[in-house]
């Protein structure tokens, strides 16, 4: 059997970095149309925050990553996803002239198709081969099931609720689904199964995931972005920090082209990183944080390697490699430690 079914990362995921013209442009470079796609300046003094879109939510409609605030529709924002990449207006945080720019751009299946698995129809747009789909739904209050469309069991999920205020909920299986962090704050984990797995019995499967909207907030729509591990590709696990600049391992597989990671047994900033804004050697440096609108920094507590097979830590950074500290993340490859043909590939 071949290590992975993915060759090449970037067919599926793929981060362009381009500069802001204060007017309207096409960004291309992706390799793909994407259908999510995830966007943050720099170095703007003023800070604007992370701003995502996606296909099935819709064009100009985007949510902020570090705010609890409802959907904003932007006539000026993402204004059409190309074969390429995406087009975009003027909008203040995506476009400021002069302003250097990320975008981090997943592949799904297109505008999304209905599913009725579960209790709740929801819209899916599924790409199963890299485990990504884009859920949306209207909750009702109580416990319901909703239908994701992965075909295996997910390994993160995160809901947003879209036509009011509401966190980031986040869920993963290696920290257990009875515990959720919030992408928006900094704290460490919640005890409360109600998110994901409000009775016993309703862990996610490989076709639903269930919730109790009373824990969210009142009935509304909702977006859930899943994912789940595919090797070679990506991968959702945890590690404990050792608070040193030799710091921990950790094996994903794949040469990893994006990682977030997170505290989970402590409070802590989520950290981004990824290989195109990093040095084009090892260790990685260029830190954003999702939960705030922080310019990008280069401290060196916050560095890593990028490795063939995973990543090294060696920063001692607390919200990354506290000492005895766990953390989650999530991880994209830019290639497989070893492609469907049996070659290797090497570090940076």
């Amino acid at each position: 059997m071949a290590y992975t079914t993915i060759n090449k990362g970037s067919s599926y995921f793929n981060t362009v970095l381009y500069t802001g013209n204060g007017a309207t442009q096409s960004i291309t470079g992706v390799g793909f149309q994407p259908d999510f796609c995830w966007l943050k300046q720099r170095n703007n003094p003023n800070a604007y925050t992370h701003q995502l879109y996606d296909v099935v939510r819709g064009v100009t409609n985007y949510i902020l990553t570090s705010s609890t605030a409802a959907e904003v529709a932007d006539a000026n924002g993402l204004t059409a996803f190309g074969v390429d990449g995406f087009s975009i207006g003027s909008g203040v945080g995506i476009n400021d002239n002069g302003i250097n720019q990320a975008s981090w751009n997943w592949l799904a299946n297109g505008a999304g198709v209905s599913n009725t698995a579960g209790t709740l129809t929801s819209t899916v747009s599924a790409n199963q081969t890299a485990g990504f789909s884009i859920v949306t739904y209207t909750a009702t209050s109580g416990v319901s099931s909703i239908g994701h469309g992965l075909g295996v069991a997910p390994s993160m999920i995160i809901l947003k609720t879209r036509n009011q205020s509401g966190n980031w909920i986040t869920g993963l299986s290696v920290n257990g689904w009875d515990k959720y962090l919030i992408i928006d704050g900094i704290s460490a984990n919640t005890t409360d199964r109600r998110m994901f797995s409000p009775t016993a019995g309703t862990d996610p499967t490989s076709t639903l995931f269930w919730s109790d909207q009373a824990a969210i907030g009142s009935a509304g729509t909702m977006v859930a972005y899943c994912f789940a591990d595919i090797k070679g590709y990506s991968k959702f696990g945890s590690y404990t920090g050792n608070g040193s600049a030799d710091g921990t391992f950790i094996y994903t597989g794949f040469k990893p082209a994006f990682i977030i990671v997170k505290a989970t047994s402590a409070t802590g900033y989520w950290l981004m990183k990824d290989n195109k804004r990093a040095n084009s050697f090892n260790p990685s440096s260029g830190n954003l944080y999702p939960n705030v609108g922080d310019s990008e920094d280069t401290n060196s507590i916050g560095n890593v390697d990028l490795l063939s097979n995973g990543f090294k830590l060696r920063g001692t950074y607390p919200a990354m490699n506290g000492s005895g500290q766990t953390n989650i993340y999530m991880a994209f490859a830019e290639n497989p430690f070893v492609t469907s043909g049996g070659i290797p590939v090497t570090a940076r």
